[in-house]
């Protein structure tokens, strides 16, 4: 059976963010399971969800957090599953503040990090590292990669027909 990724946030209203993950690992056929669990109101769940992972057939865990972002931390804390932090835009600082807690992980605890509000981005990373070990996985996000690659050649050869006016007014 293909390993699956485990989709974490501290709060349901990362929800709209993290949706993006669920999408990415959709459009490439990996199987995952969304929680809530805040790793400072519920820490013995969020520290079992993490222990039990690797058991219950997950492969990466995606956790998102906003402000102090400590979720992909104390998730990390307790797997050696690849843990991939998304920083949520939750206020004044942008994000910035979240994406600075993830990213400044201690020696021996690494968190990986993508993009503030990168949701889709850590899905893509998920479905990377789980298809080092599987190869229909492999050619699906090589497929992925085609078709992305098409899209743009297709943009540019409509932006060569129609020039710069041509083209963003067929866009609006």
């Amino acid at each position: 059976m293909s390993k699956r990724v485990l989709i974490l946030m501290g709060s349901d209203s990362d929800l709209k963010i993290m949706k993006g993950a669920c999408e990415a690992l959709e459009d490439l056929g990996v199987g995952y399971e969304v929680r809530i669990s805040s790793a400072h109101r519920v820490p013995d769940k969020t520290a079992d969800l993490a222990k039990g992972a690797a058991q219950r057939g997950f492969g990466a865990i995606i956790a998102g957090a906003g402000g102090a972002a400590h979720l992909p931390g104390v998730l990390a804390a307790h797997t050696t599953l690849p843990v991939i932090g998304v920083p949520i835009d939750t206020g004044s600082l942008r994000g910035v503040d979240a994406l600075y807690a993830i990213v400044q992980m201690p020696k021996g605890i690494p968190v990986a990090t993508v993009a503030v509000n990168g949701a889709y981005n850590a899905g893509l990373l998920a479905a990377q590292i789980l298809a080092v070990g599987d190869e229909a996985l492999a050619r699906r996000l090589s497929e992925y990669r085609a078709k992305m690659a098409a899209q743009v050649e297709e943009k540019d050869a409509d932006l060569q027909k129609l020039g710069v006016e041509g083209y963003l007014a067929r866009r609006s």
